[in-house]
């Protein structure tokens, strides 16, 4: 940021002025709190405005701070207490990233700030509810009236919660905090308010009642990140919990009044799916490890919601895919949409991986089926779908992906003569949407062609149902290195014209068949051939 300060001071009075902000700062970042050795670093360092000065900054010493010039840069917020706030959030996402491959929730947040700690005693008369924060030494009784919805029949009451008391609630909300949290974050901080409030719930017959919430996490989490004590929340009292998650499902659904990504659609589809398994098992009187009964028998029972069952069933594998720990394509997938550092959206996936090898259809044969001997039909599709996301994963985007690049402008960036690292620009355009739908359906015949040579019938609705031999598992990666090899995701030619636009999968079916677009233009030297894919490169 310009100032009229520093550009008056000497070379002199700069470095002084650098060892005045490193001793104030204890020898540390502003942004980042890492380290600085002033002489090491001495060629990585910036001087900055705390507070801008377009926002009432003054442009004087005191409203200076030091940081790392890669961090300055890389700041998501002009005013650096903003930035150092949203930086340490984003640590926390990478450690956990790093140590348990997932991504912080409001539990994470809580916790890392002293809250999810106690539980709370209640008595409630008279449509009231009494209760103390005697832990944190508020000894005082508050009283609250309780409410009913008419439309419901649920009662609740609001009240301003101390994040002590806060639990969350990873069955009903599972969806993980994501970077989008800086923009809240920022809102909060520029002092805007919170337009709703949180939404939890509490069943009084607990003896030590927790206070879990399950809506608003999000805006919670950001408050509390920015040091707030307290939150408002409205409390549904011993709700009915199905009721909640049904609701909280449709809302991002059919009623499409929250933003939910579709992986916590789908999650929140598996947790009705169990539900709906134990109910069945309850009303049998069926011990708990009796899954002899198929998934049609299950939908059968449930006649009045049979297409919602079937579709909580297909959610529940799409769910065992995602979730997979050892599911390394998901790192390069935006679950909310499309964003500019991933190359791959939670749709796209749907509508290809999912959509292509998931059998839609109910199963007859029980669902504890070969389960013991890890042969599950059910098991089997989503494991090796997770095998084949990893193949891809490893011959496309491990190692080659840059997510600083991301996907932003790259047509238009090598159109302009910007240099772009090739594997970069082959990783980002062999996961368009549509290129993605032709290369999978010939993955999908390769499949197929194994069996038929080794005279096996199958199903093919069920292609994944059926165990693949680690021969064919290295015919599907021979042909994933060797289509990632072709010379046409690396030619800067193509940019304007096959690159250049968004296509269909037809489009790109010509290309491999053809060797050239549906408007002449010469992509391949030869259409492909699969066998010759599938053979071992030199």
């Amino acid at each position: 940021m310009s100032s009229i300060y520093l550009n008056k001071l000497t070379v002199e009075d700069r470095k002084k002025l650098v060892e005045e902000l490193h001793v104030i700062q204890n020898g540390k970042c502003f942004i980042t709190g890492e380290p600085i050795d002033l002489a090491i670093h001495k060629n990585a360092l910036d001087i900055d405005h705390v507070i801008p000065t377009k926002m009432g900054g003054k442009d004087e010493k005191s409203n200076f701070a030091l940081t790392f010039s890669s961090a300055n840069r890389a700041k998501q917020a002009s005013d650096l207490n903003l930035a150092r706030i949203i930086h340490s959030f984003i640590k926390v996402q990478e450690n956990l990233k790093k140590k348990e491959d997932r991504s912080p929730n409001l539990d994470d947040v809580l916790k890392l700030n002293e809250g999810a700690k106690y539980p709370l005693l209640f008595s409630s008369k008279d449509d009231k509810i009494r209760y103390s924060f005697s832990e944190i030494g508020e000894h005082q009784i508050i009283e609250q009236d309780i409410y009913t919805d008419k439309l419901s029949g649920l009662k609740y009451f609001f009240t301003s919660l101390p994040i002590e008391y806060i639990h969350h609630d990873n069955m009903i909300n599972p969806r993980s905090i994501g970077s989008n949290i800086s923009k809240l974050i920022t809102e909060f901080y520029s002092g805007n308010p919170q337009l709703h409030i949180s939404l939890g719930w509490v069943d009084l017959e607990e003896e030590n009642s927790q206070i879990r919430v399950f809506d608003g996490q999000h805006k919670a989490a950001a408050q509390i990140i920015l040091g707030t004590r307290r939150i408002p929340v409205r409390i549904f009292i011993n709700p009915d919990k199905e009721k909640l998650i049904l609701t909280n499902f449709r809302a991002g659904t059919t009623l499409k009044q929250v933003a939910f990504d579709k992986s916590i659609q789908r999650h929140l589809g598996s947790t009705l799916y169990f539900d709906r398994v134990n109910r069945y098992q309850n009303d049998l009187k069926l011990e708990e490890d009796n899954l002899n009964f198929s998934e049609k028998q299950l939908i059968n029972y449930f006649k009045g919601e049979s297409r919602e069952l079937k579709r909580y069933i297909l959610d529940a594998i799409r769910d065992k895919v995602t979730k997979h720990n050892e599911n390394k394509l998901m790192e390069y997938v935006d679950m909310g949409g499309r964003a500019k550092e991933k190359p791959l959206s939670y749709s796209t996936i749907d509508k290809t991986f999912y959509s292509f090898f998931i059998h839609q259809d109910a199963l007859e044969t029980p669902i504890s089926y070969r389960m013991e001997e890890g042969k599950n039909p059910r098991t089997l599709e989503a494991e090796q779908i997770t095998r084949l996301m990893n193949v891809i994963a490893e011959e496309v985007f491990l190692d080659k992906y840059d997510f600083e690049l991301g996907t932003n402008q790259i047509e238009n960036k090598i159109q302009k003569g910007e240099v772009l690292p090739a594997n970069h620009v082959r990783a980002f355009r062999m996961a368009k949407e549509e290129v993605i739908y032709a290369w999978l359906k010939y993955i999908s015949q390769i499949i197929k062609n194994n069996f038929i040579t080794l005279g096996t019938p199958i199903d093919e609705n069920k292609l994944f149902q059926y165990e693949f031999s680690e021969a064919l598992w290295k015919n599907i990666r021979n042909f994933m290195k060797n289509l990632s090899e072709l010379p046409l995701w690396k030619n800067n030619e193509l940019s304007s014209t096959v690159f250049g636009g968004k296509q269909n999968a037809a489009y790109w079916n010509s290309i491999f068949s053809t060797g050239n677009s549906p408007q002449g233009v010469k992509v391949l030297a030869a259409p492909i051939n699969l066998m010759d894919l599938q053979k071992e490169a030199i």
